[in-house]
């Protein structure tokens, strides 16, 4: 059994003025994310969730967005909590795996691919948009879509994971940021991974609205892609819509040649 828990907070987590179906949907997601980086088989969740006031309008909305993700990643509720104060949604999962085969953060060893899932950068563009600090910009329609959708209605790769089983070596879900992820891998695994941007994979809207530059920065830093970053021996086949972006090496730390100004998300400031 592996269980994990997520919080998600108004106005850290998510903006105060985002759809209650979106907010459902994106905690889900988040949760949901951490049992893909694990390779285990979704089985339940529950939900607290704290409210300032009843407002049956939005929770009419939020409970759509549960639905919708409960669906989605086979994740049917099974109880929780509501009580009086700031606005905040903890979601807790439950799956399982075979024991002895789940995957971890330890396990990458020199002489293997580095490699991720998806696009990067997306979701926390998507943020920006919605934040309204964007302006300016032209953007074309559907790209602002999908970018925006990126953020609110995220994926979380459960299959992936379950079939990097006995095929990946350490595993790990793109939350804070690539490069913070990636230093998490590194540190349990005790060896260096050496990102090359070039092959960071960017979405066609994302290099359109902001050009290859900062959609890098972006990619490297900006968190909540929620894709599996992985380490892969050499014997073992790529998965489809995966990317190689390194390699494993032996030292310590991350590396990468292009310079950000931040490397991730830091929960406490």
């Amino acid at each position: 059994l592996i269980v994990s828990t997520d919080t998600s907070t108004s106005g850290v987590h998510f903006p105060d003025d985002l759809f209650p179906e979106d907010i459902a949907y994106k905690a889900v997601a988040a949760a949901a994310s951490d049992l893909a980086a694990m390779g285990a088989s979704p089985l339940g969740m529950t939900l607290a969730i704290s409210l300032p006031e009843h407002d049956a309008l939005w929770l009419h909305g939020f409970s759509q967005g549960l639905a919708a993700a409960s669906g989605d990643f086979d994740l049917p509720l099974i109880g929780g909590d509501t009580t009086r104060g700031l606005l905040s949604i903890t979601v807790t999962v439950m799956g399982q795996c075979v024991i002895g085969q789940k995957l971890l953060r330890s396990g990458a060893s020199p002489g293997e691919r580095l490699c991720v899932s998806g696009t990067l950068g997306d979701s926390a563009f998507g943020l920006s948009l919605l934040q309204g600090n964007e302006r300016g910009l032209d953007i074309e329609f559907e790209d602002q879509e999908f970018l925006l959708s990126r953020f609110s209605r995220p994926t979380s790769r459960i299959d992936l994971g379950t079939n990097l089983l006995g095929q990946a070596t350490s595993c790990i879900d793109v939350s804070d940021g690539l490069l913070a992820d990636a230093a998490h891998i590194a540190d349990a695994s005790g060896c260096k991974l050496v990102i090359d941007s070039a092959r960071l994979p960017l979405s066609q809207a994302l290099v359109a609205s902001i050009g290859r530059e900062r959609a890098l920065d972006l990619a490297l830093a900006g968190g909540e892609d929620f894709e599996l970053l992985f380490s892969l021996p050499e014997s073992k086949s790529l998965p489809d819509g995966c990317t190689v972006i390194g390699v494993v090496e032996a030292g310590e730390g991350v590396v990468c040649d292009q310079a950000v100004e931040r490397e991730g998300y830091d929960h406490f400031h």
